[in-house]
C-alpha cells in the first residue's frame, strides 16, 4: 500500500469535453490519487522503444485531462539501459519533461516493491 492508501483497479473518470470515459489503472479509494502505470522495456539491442514513449505521452495526455483536484502519477517499470546506466524512466523525463506539467513520474522495482519518485 503505497502512499498509505488503498487503491481501486481500472476506474473510469470523464475526462474531456465533451466528456468521455477512461479508465484509469489505479484510483485511490479518495479519488485524490490517478495512477497510469507502464511495464516497459528498453528494446532488445538497448534502443529506445520509441513507440512506446509515445504510448507514456499518450498515458500523461489523459492524466492531465483527470480532474484538476487530483494527485496524478505516471508509473513505469524499472528497466536500466546496459550502456548509459540510465532507468527508461529517467530517459523518458529527461526527454519528455515539458510535456509533464502536473504529472509526477515514478518508477517501480518489481523485485524490491519500491516506488523511486523521479520528478
Amino acid at each position: 500500500m503505497h502512499f498509505g492508501k488503498t487503491f481501486n483497479l481500472e476506474v473510469a473518470y470523464p475526462i474531456g469535453k465533451p466528456a468521455k470515459d477512461h479508465k484509469f489503472d489505479l484510483v485511490s479509494d479518495d479519488g485524490g490519487i490517478i495512477v497510469e502505470t507502464k511495464n516497459y522495456t528498453w528494446t532488445s539491442g538497448n534502443n529506445v522503444p520509441s513507440a512506446k514513449m509515445s504510448v507514456l505521452n499518450e498515458a500523461v495526455f489523459y492524466l492531465q485531462h483527470a480532474p484538476m483536484n487530483t494527485q496524478k502519477v505516471l508509473v513505469i517499470n524499472v528497466d536500466r539501459h546496459l550502456i548509459r546506466n540510465e532507468t527508461l524512466a529517467a530517459y523518458y523525463v529527461r526527454t519528455y519533461r515539458h510535456l509533464l506539467d502536473n504529472v509526477s513520474v515514478m518508477e517501480f522495482d518489481q523485485n524490491t516493491g519500491l516506488l523511486n519518485i523521479i520528478v
